[in-house]
């Protein structure tokens, strides 16, 4: 297998094929796809001289309580159906993310497609992230909604200028390059989107970009939302009810901290009447999302905790390895640490035989770290064990908010 970096004049017609063969764009939309790429890193691997595997990633950064953290998104994976099963993927994939640790990237994140295939490249599963299926005539918001700004797809700037000012907690995500954003408007179904320019200097402060599966009567799913205070929030709650006149369906994820449930008038009454309909009500559950920790180190010194330390031997096995050649720029985080995790979190390589020793996968530590899942609970389920009183002191100290990305990829 050969991977270098994708050549637009050489590898535009291959690329475009690789996705029209897995589906990810339609015929004519190929123009929207060079946008996405212009925007990222894209390496490619070669079969017969050709490319057949295409791999993107973005820079961006990512929420941890209230720190900053450098982050890499790996944000398309796509293989041509001649090329399956080769190892292309996982091998590609791996030197992508091996790219963006060596330029400083603490943390790599994904979508998936399934769960386990990136786990063999250290990702964790994520929480769950819910969506909700309603009748916008049926929220209660006492809000009144003033009349809105049409957002288009010329707006793509302004609309990514608001994404990244949002309102942002534990575990969000900002993917930096603006072509992204512009792409994906372009890609949506009837796209629109309603907002309000209420910053100092006319700036989008909050809206939402949506997809119309159907025009006239739906159902119609937002995309994303974007807003800085709960009133902005709640303004545009009041402007998708006024959707449902018409509309008989709205979809959305629901915000971090936010139950979508207690803005719904007879939530489960609605659901009986709507079941196996076009137009059912509902709540889903779904975990999407991976993200693995790239620099122990460098996380652990930005992770700050109330209450005690804790304090630790740590056997931490990273399988990205194996699947890098000797001269990549980053071989993965494979090994044994001292860590302390509290006010002032630390970790440096060695041992000490006077602490406990937690053994863990990259993914599993990852998850514990980001609050996807409890020590004691990833003990049963996943790649991580320690002794009991350590999981207990584990699950006690990292108390944190469900993660959230709130940006899809």
């Amino acid at each position: 297998m050969t991977t270098r970096t994708y050549d637009p004049e050489k590898d535009q017609t291959a690329a475009h094929r690789i996705w029209l063969e897995t589906g990810w764009i339609e015929k004519d939309q190929e123009a929207v796809m060079d946008i996405f790429i212009e925007g990222s890193r894209a390496l490619v691997a070669d079969l017969d001289g050709e490319a057949e595997c295409l791999v993107t990633t973005v820079p961006g950064t990512i929420r941890y309580l209230d720190e900053e953290l450098p982050f890499c998104c790996v944000t398309g994976v796509t293989t041509s159906r001649i090329a399956r099963k080769h190892g292309f993927a996982k091998g590609v994939t791996a030197l992508s993310a091996a790219h963006g640790a060596a330029e400083g990237a603490l943390v790599s994140g994904l979508g998936m497609f399934e769960q386990g295939y990136y786990n063999q490249l250290g990702f964790g599963s994520g929480g769950y992230e819910h969506r909700a299926a309603f009748d916008p005539s049926q929220l209660k918001v006492r809000t009144k909604a003033r009349v809105p700004r049409r957002i288009g797809n010329d707006d793509w700037a302004m609309v990514h200028a608001s994404r990244l000012v949002r309102a942002r907690r534990h575990g969000s995500c900002n993917l930096t390059p603006p072509e992204l954003t512009r792409a994906e408007m372009l890609w949506t179904k009837n796209g629109f989107g309603l907002g309000y320019c209420d910053g100092p200097n006319g700036e989008l402060t909050h809206h939402f970009w949506c997809r119309a599966g159907e025009v006239e009567s739906g159902p119609y799913s937002i995309e994303w939302m974007t807003f800085r205070t709960s009133d902005q929030f709640l303004e545009l709650m009041a402007l998708i009810k006024t959707l449902g006149d018409q509309v008989r369906l709205v979809s959305m994820r629901e915000p971090q901290g936010i139950q979508l449930q207690d803005l719904l008038d007879c939530p489960f009454k609605q659901r009986q009447m709507s079941e196996k309909s076009k137009f059912e009500s509902r709540m889903r559950a779904e975990a999407t999302w991976q993200m693995r920790i790239n620099d122990l180190p460098g996380c652990m010194a930005r992770t700050h905790l109330p209450g005690d330390t804790v304090r630790f031997n740590l056997k931490l096995n990273d399988p990205i390895g194996k699947f890098l050649d000797e001269d990549a720029p980053w071989r993965g985080i494979t090994g044994e640490y001292v860590v302390a995790l509290g006010p002032s979190s630390k970790a440096k390589a060695g041992t000490n035989a006077a602490l406990p020793t937690l053994t863990a996968s990259v993914g599993a530590f990852t998850r514990m770290w980001l609050g996807v899942r409890p020590a004691t609970g990833l003990s049963v389920t996943d790649e991580l064990s320690g002794p009991r009183e350590l999981l207990k002191q584990l699950d006690g100290n990292l108390r944190l908010p469900d993660p959230k990305p709130d940006w899809d990829f």
